[in-house]
């Protein structure tokens, strides 16, 4: 049995309840012209990059630009959960190391942290600017920086695209169940990952 000495945090339905509209947007605009609105902040935000990862051209400023204060609105809109911090303050306390490690911009995450009062509570901020990526980038980069072992490190997720990041950089996932439903196909092996 492995020793947990650090926790990656993706603020997108594991700190935060986010709205779908906003990424659903970054979705219509930047990337496809016509989707079904999704059912979950989290399962928006994930598309979105899915979309973006498999875009054979990068964003130009204007849609990075787009991208950008599309974020910016849905994390003015999000609503943190109320156990957040007693829980976080917590792993804080037992000395595990404690990073946020999200593809948001880093505008996105530096206000989040803002709004939310989470300043102390994390050591680090790792977003696509700051890592030079999305998915996997930001959980590397947070853990190259803390000097963390990918075996003795935990992703939190609520998604099964976050379930397939964790295990490609061989972190241990912890599912958050959000959706019971979701996580209960998860749970039994049936996961049906959004694309």
């Amino acid at each position: 049995m492995n020793i947990i000495d650090g926790i990656l945090f993706e603020p997108v339905g594991c700190l935060a309840e986010f709205p779908s509209d906003e990424f659903d947007q970054i979705a219509l605009l930047l990337f496809s012209g016509k989707l079904k609105p999704s059912q979950s902040g989290s399962q928006a935000y994930w598309r979105s990059l899915n979309l973006m990862q498999s875009r054979t051209k990068t964003l130009d400023d204007s849609d990075k630009k787009i991208f950008e204060d599309l974020e910016m609105q849905a994390v003015e809109r999000a609503t943190a959960y109320e156990d957040v911090v007693p829980a976080v303050s917590e792993l804080k306390g037992m000395g595990v190391k404690l990073a946020i490690a999200s593809s948001l911009s880093h505008k996105a995450v530096a206000r989040f942290v803002e709004r939310f009062s989470l300043q102390q509570l994390f050591a680090e901020t790792w977003d696509r600017d700051n890592a030079g990526g999305i998915k996997a980038a930001p959980l590397t980069a947070a853990m190259q920086s803390a000097s963390l072992k990918a075996e003795q490190t935990m992703f939190l997720t609520d998604t099964g695209d976050g379930l397939k990041v964790a295990k490609s950089v061989g972190v241990n996932s912890i599912l958050m169940m959000n959706d019971p439903d979701e996580a209960m196909r998860h749970a039994l092996g049936r996961d049906r990952f959004i694309t």
